[in-house]
């Protein structure tokens, strides 16, 4: 018997059929690239996985100007996290802490503050530095030009209190240069201490060189020589109280974020 060769539509069945099973492995490889490369599904931003809460930070008063500027650079970038400022010494938010004020994190203008909350904080992260000044009113009409000129009985000196942070640092270089000073006050935080040379009840104080930039034209401000002067650290830690423990380590983090020093640097700090 004779054997008829295929038709046109068998031959044209035949064909496809074998693409199909050519192309079967290359689109197995496709996927297999794709699952392997992870380029079908882009992994979510870093804010994305901050759970949205209500912060409340308690921080140093020294802090006041530069964290309001922080906060709403961190709200901008961390849709539906609110954060909230409570500024004081630091040594009034010490006391807090311990009292159990409802907070979430604390910055403190030095580490002997936060070491005393161990029991209270997780492990700190320095997260800035700064320096003292002597703040002067407009112009600095007693002409005072460094620290021996605190001593002189005519110049009225405020300082902020010995168990401030700004206080002990004042103390320290003070006592280094065997200088005595008797101040017209002692205020509870390094701002009050600013603000009686504002106000021209003082002469002079001893505040932070971010402190005298913020009240530019306010008060002049003398610095203080390197070997003469003394460092603020802050360190910045969430409270082990906290309710909000994701959204409140998030925000101690970016603390230490090129975002965060950046706008520390613009305010006078220093890297930490």
């Amino acid at each position: 018997m004779a054997i008829r060769p295929p038709g046109p539509s068998r031959l044209h069945h035949a064909a496809a059929a074998a693409a199909g099973v050519l192309l079967l492995p290359a689109l197995a490889a496709c996927g297999s690239s794709d699952a392997a490369t992870g380029s079908a599904s882009p992994s979510p931003p870093e804010s994305a996985s901050v759970p949205a809460a209500r912060l409340t930070v308690l921080a140093a008063a020294s802090l006041t100007d530069v964290f309001q500027q922080a906060g709403a650079a961190y709200e901008k970038g961390h849709p539906g996290t609110k954060v909230t400022f409570s500024f004081a010494g630091s040594q009034e938010l010490a006391a807090q802490v311990k009292q159990g004020a409802p907070a979430d994190a604390l910055v403190t203008a030095d580490t002997k503050t936060m070491d005393g909350l161990k029991g209270e904080t997780n492990d700190p992260t320095v997260i800035a530095k700064n320096r003292l000044v002597i703040a002067t009113a407009p112009g600095n009409p007693h002409k005072i030009d460094s620290l021996k000129d605190l001593a002189d009985s005519k110049i009225k000196v405020v300082l902020a209190a010995p168990e401030v942070p700004a206080g002990r640092y004042s103390k320290e270089v003070l006592d280094k240069q065997g200088l005595k000073v008797t101040p017209v006050s002692q205020e509870p935080n390094v701002r009050a201490a600013l603000s009686k040379v504002e106000l021209g009840e003082a002469d002079a104080a001893l505040v932070y060189k971010t402190d005298a930039a913020a009240s530019k034209g306010k008060v002049d401000a003398v610095e203080i020589p390197d070997d003469q002067n003394a460092i603020a650290s802050y360190p910045a830690a969430t409270l082990k109280a906290t309710k909000n423990t994701a959204a409140a380590d998030a925000f101690v983090k970016w603390l230490s974020t090129p975002e965060a020093q950046r706008i520390l640097r613009q305010a006078g700090f220093q890297q930490p």
